[in-house]
């Protein structure tokens, strides 16, 4: 397939990269064009502008937030000006549900296709195709894009018909995992205090009741306070959880809980870690208990 890819960040330099060693005719566009040298040296070729990466049959974008998405897509010279009817733009960034509707809407104008189809995985799972994909769009839109979610990921969750569907889930499930992380902050930091061993006690949580992924994961990462390099930095985190809180006030759905976590990502952000993994948020709860932190330090 003729594939577009706009976005070669953490997450979006290794999708493209396996999109690329799967045979798809490539063109990359990243904003900072350093980025897409290593894959251009492979073969793929370098686009001026979003709209030049979204001439072929498929564009696909993996940008940060709603503006970076925004900007490469509505711009003079950007996708919704470039992509011919009937192509298709998949966005699998985790954004809005205000602009995932807006995005499908212009795309329905313009009769292009939108699919919206966020991610669940860290840039070590991006790496090795092993992120989960959750697409919602128009049967057939999603239909003609699986063979690239097959290369991208290992399992694919269709969510319905409407985009925004898709946005929400993601949304969702990064309250989730943020809840998990603060948790664990908190266990981590009671049962410390109380002298038991950080790594003995991850090994009994995540082989009796706690063996899922986000819990070994994030586990493993808070009880070795490894929160740099950023997989996926905190404030991305609070952004996400602010989306949640958005799409919650829309449908009125009150998320208590998210209200909390979206002030103790505010906290951490205040305390210089925006730019920590979100994982750092567990590092409030060890701070607060008058533990030494980066974040704190003690006389």
């Amino acid at each position: 397939m003729q594939v577009g890819f706009i976005g070669l960040g953490r997450m979006g330099s290794p999708m493209a990269a396996n999109l690329l060693a799967a045979g798809h005719d490539l063109t990359v566009y990243n904003r900072t064009k350093a980025r897409a040298e290593p894959l251009v040296k492979r073969g793929a070729r370098l686009a001026k502008t979003p709209g030049d990466a979204a001439r072929g049959q498929i564009v696909i974008t993996m940008l940060a937030d709603d503006r970076a998405i925004d900007q490469a897509v509505f711009a003079k010279d950007g996708i919704l000006a470039a992509l011919a009817p009937g192509a298709i733009h998949v966005s699998m960034s985790t954004i809005s549900v205000a602009l995932s509707e807006r995005l499908d809407a212009a795309h329905r104008e313009k009769h292009q296709e939108f699919v919206s189809a966020p991610v669940f995985g860290r840039p070590d799972a991006a790496a090795s195709a092993t992120i989960f994909v959750v697409p919602a769009g128009k049967r057939e839109a999603v239909a003609t894009c699986q063979p690239l979610f097959d290369v991208i990921g290992q399992r694919t969750f269709p969510i319905g018909d409407k985009p925004p569907m898709a946005n929400l889930v993601k949304l969702s499930g990064n309250f989730l995992i943020a809840s998990v992380i603060e948790a664990l902050g908190e266990a981590f930091t009671l049962t410390g205090k109380a002298g038991i061993d950080r790594a003995q006690y991850l090994n009994i949580l995540t082989n009796t009741l706690f063996g899922a992924p986000v819990y070994k994961t994030y586990g493993k990462l808070i009880a070795e306070e490894h929160h740099t390099p950023a997989g996926f930095k905190a404030e991305l985190g609070y952004k996400d959880v602010g989306l949640a809180l958005s799409a919650a006030r829309e449908l009125k759905a009150p998320m208590p809980l998210a209200s909390l976590i979206s002030d103790r990502f505010l906290a951490l952000l205040a305390s210089g870690g925006g730019d920590l993994d979100w994982s750092a948020l567990a590092l409030l709860a060890k701070r607060d208990a008058g533990g030494e932190t980066p974040l704190h330090h003690s006389d």
